[in-house]
Parts: C-alpha cells; structure tokens; sequence
C-alpha cells in the first residue's frame, strides 16, 4: 500500500493566484471594450449633430443644404462638450459638403492595477454621417 504525501496548500495559492489574475484581466479589458464602445456612440452622436448643422443655399433657384467646416467644428464641439464626457474632438470636416467627419479622443485608466498603465491608454474613434437633405 501506497500512502500519498504532500500538501494541496500549493496548488490552492497556485490556482487562487491565477484565478485572481484572470479576473483582473477580464475586469480590465471589459473596461476597455466598454470605453471604446462609449466612444464609439459619443463620436456618432456628435457626427449627427454636425450633420444637422447646414445652412441652406440657392443653387440655380434650388434649395441646398451645404456643410461648412467651421459649423461642423462648432457644433462638434459643442455637443462633445454637453456630453460631460472626459473626451475631446480631435478633427472635424466636410469631405463633400453634405456629409460630417469627427473624430473624438479620450485616454482610458484601468481600473484595476493603474500603476502598470499609470498613464492610461490613448482611445480614438471616428464617425461620418450625412445630413438628410444633401
């Protein structure tokens, strides 16, 4: 008869030790997933308000809604601003003169474990929508 020595105490601070860390990571990338998304939706929603921000021109007796650069960083920027969200625009255009280009940046900071990325990590997204008169 053989008689098993030992002790489970190892494995069970090897296999806390990994459990911890994976719920760390998945703590942190959800973070981050949710932060992109968040962004994702402000730089659409700031996309849609510079979109709304035409003027109207007369083009051979025809009525036209036309962009211009200035209305779309004005009301970019206003809406990002409303928000109260930590971002900030980065760029907005009119690539055609009917439609709205933005882009909004923001830094993400782990919420577990900062001090490894202590200075958070750069996040941008870019969004382009067309007014519906153009």
């Amino acid at each position: 008869m053989s008689r098993d020595e030992g002790s489970i105490l190892p494995l069970i601070l090897v296999y806390g030790v990994l459990a911890l860390a994976l719920i760390v990571v998945t703590v942190d990338a959800t973070s981050l997933y949710l932060a992109h998304k968040r962004l994702d939706s402000l730089a659409d929603a700031a996309a849609l308000a510079a979109a709304d921000s035409f003027q109207i021109e007369l083009d051979e007796g025809v009525p036209r809604a036309v962009l211009t650069a200035g209305g779309i960083q004005d009301a970019a920027a206003g809406f990002i601003a409303d928000a109260g969200d930590d971002a900030w625009l980065v760029s907005a255009s009119t690539p055609d003169g009917v439609s709205a280009r933005v882009t909004v940046g923001a830094v993400w900071k782990p919420p577990i474990l900062s001090p490894f990325v202590s200075d958070g990590l750069s996040l941008t997204s870019s969004a382009t929508a067309r007014n519906a008169l153009g």
